[in-house]
């Protein structure tokens, strides 16, 4: 098997970068990179500690990612399942990268900086929904932010509702738990129990 072993090696095979895919790239949130932002749902929040890269999904209303100036952006960190990876890993190592998807649009925006985690109390509240406030703010500091492509959600079709997988056809939460336990955590009543307990627990 053959191993692309350096930088020069793997320049060679894929060429020179067109300008289109430098010229996109600033160093703060531009007016039209705000858009994207603003309209968002749905973020990829990547950072990194001494165990390895921990990917996690970020959702909530349209804009939850608050653009505070053109260098800074702010992220809550709303109910979870409290294992905060994401979070130990920003308190030891503050580099993060976000990716930005909006259901319908086929591109992408990444912001690449670094953060740390505020726990002042306005800053807190100022981000209440149904007067319940996250337990900290991530703050991050623009590096660099550029749209990719709509390549990878055009090829994936990923917004066509034919393409949409049945989810009976997968794992339940509760399968894998089960699974992983030997039955002691999980099944079917965890499945059950879910949507109820979800909802109590959004904000």
């Amino acid at each position: 098997m053959s191993v692309i072993e350096t930088v020069e090696q793997l320049e060679a095979i894929y060429g020179v970068t067109n300008d289109a895919s430098t010229v996109k790239v600033a160093d703060h949130v531009t007016p039209l990179y705000r858009v994207f932002i603003e309209k968002a749902p749905f973020a990829a929040l990547a950072t990194i500690g001494p165990e390895g890269i921990d990917c996690s999904p970020r959702g909530d209303l349209s804009g939850f990612v608050r653009i505070h100036d053109p260098k800074t952006l702010m992220l809550p960190d709303r109910r979870g399942n409290n294992r905060v990876d994401s979070l130990r890993n920003i308190v030891r190592d503050p580099r993060v990268s976000l990716m930005f998807l909006i259901p319908g649009s086929g591109n992408a925006v990444r912001a690449n900086g670094r953060a740390h985690l505020s726990i002042n109390p306005e800053l807190l509240a100022s981000f209440k929904v149904d007067g319940k406030a996250p337990r900290s703010v991530m703050v991050m500091t623009v590096n660099e932010i550029y749209f990719q492509c709509a390549r990878a959600i055009v090829r994936s079709d990923l917004w066509n509702p034919d393409k949409r997988i049945d989810p009976k056809t997968l794992p339940t939460p509760g399968q894998i738990l089960a699974e992983m336990s030997e039955n002691k955590v999980g099944g079917a009543e965890y499945d059950r129990a879910w949507p109820e307990r979800a909802a109590a627990t959004m904000w």
